[in-house]
């Protein structure tokens, strides 16, 4: 018997982003309205595929996120009204949905400059309710309707914002949370370019990572991608990312680099060598220092014109230098 799927859905919801979408000189422009009738249809065909399917749907705001529509909890009092033409689950569902988008676009009002979305919080939100409902307790009557029902958890990352720098270590601890909850996190990228840290976050939880070439055929890529559970991929010929960007940020500036130092005690990453690890505190001697400043690949106008991008330069100047620990520090380890 098919055992029930749980999908968490994050809406990536940065006005910003979405009137830039909308665009007519885009080549296929997208609106915030075209696109939610689209994804309303998604969801309630995930609710329509089996009757235990459960949903959340977060949305990440400038500045916060937020929990717009569960199956399992009633997040208002005000129940849409019956109407015979209709399912009430999907009237639910959609009336909840757009309500809540809209109050919270009313609340932020307008603002002189835009904070970054809170992706990261909306994914640590869905990982903890994925994890109250795969593991029920006494004390959340009413999250799992039968704890016996072992349910198929996935994220799917609806995104138009581009990566935050800043928000590396804790994509990072998100991703490994979900590795250890066997979550499936899969991405869409609707608008912008391509997001490093979300490509490696499908990446190591074996999910999907689909950049949106045709922004008007948005049911489609959700319908035939990110529809089915992953106990039923294994037999799907489910599109992959044909390359992954494995560049990290580093831990001093935020900025994401080709080459990196990383420290032998933490792991941390720095972009150029330092005396002492601003993590750890952990320090080096000169001599590892001067190894690693002379080690330090340099572009010259003669490089630049052969051809290869700059960042293949670097990788192939010579490997990621790691700094060799003083005597005694391997007992730190």
């Amino acid at each position: 018997m098919e055992k029930a799927s749980h999908l968490s859905v994050i809406v990536d919801l940065s006005p910003t982003q979405w009137h830039l979408s909308a665009q007519t000189s885009n080549q296929y422009p997208l609106s915030i309205e075209t696109f939610l009738s689209q994804l309303l249809a998604f969801l309630n065909a995930h609710i329509a595929s089996k009757h235990e399917n459960s949903l959340v749907v977060f949305g990440a705001l400038p500045g916060k996120s937020v929990l717009l529509y569960s199956s399992t909890e009633l997040l208002s009092d005000d129940t849409p009204s019956l109407d015979a033409n209709s399912y009430l689950p999907f009237k639910l569902v959609d009336s909840t949905v757009v309500q809540r988008i809209m109050n919270e676009f009313d609340a932020i009002g307008e603002l002189e400059e835009e904070p970054p979305c809170s992706l990261v919080g909306a994914v640590t939100k869905a990982l903890c309710y994925i994890n109250r409902i795969i593991h029920p307790s006494s004390t959340t009557a009413g999250v799992a309707e039968d704890p016996s029902i072992v349910h198929d958890p996935r994220i799917l990352i609806l995104s138009v914002s581009p990566d935050l720098s800043s928000s590396y270590i804790p994509i990072m601890n998100a991703i490994f949370s979900a590795q250890k909850l066997k979550v499936t996190i899969d991405v869409c990228k609707v608008y912008g370019p391509d997001t490093v840290f979300l490509q490696q976050a499908a990446h190591l939880t074996n999910g999907s990572y689909i950049y949106l070439e045709r922004r008007d055929a948005l049911l489609q890529y959700l319908i035939m991608s990110f529809l089915s559970p992953t106990s039923i991929r294994k037999i799907l010929a489910v599109p992959k990312q044909d390359k992954i960007d494995f560049r990290a940020a580093c831990f001093c500036h935020k900025n994401i680099v080709d080459i990196g130092f990383v420290c032998s005690v933490c792991l941390s990453i720095f972009c150029q060598p330092l005396p002492v690890c601003s993590t750890c505190r952990t320090k080096f001697p000169i001599n590892t220092l001067k190894r690693l400043n002379a080690a330090r690949p340099t572009i010259t106008p003669a490089n630049s014109r052969s051809g290869l991008p700059l960042g293949n330069l670097n990788n192939a100047a010579s490997p990621r230098p790691t700094p060799t620990p003083p005597n005694g520090m391997s007992s730190l380890r």
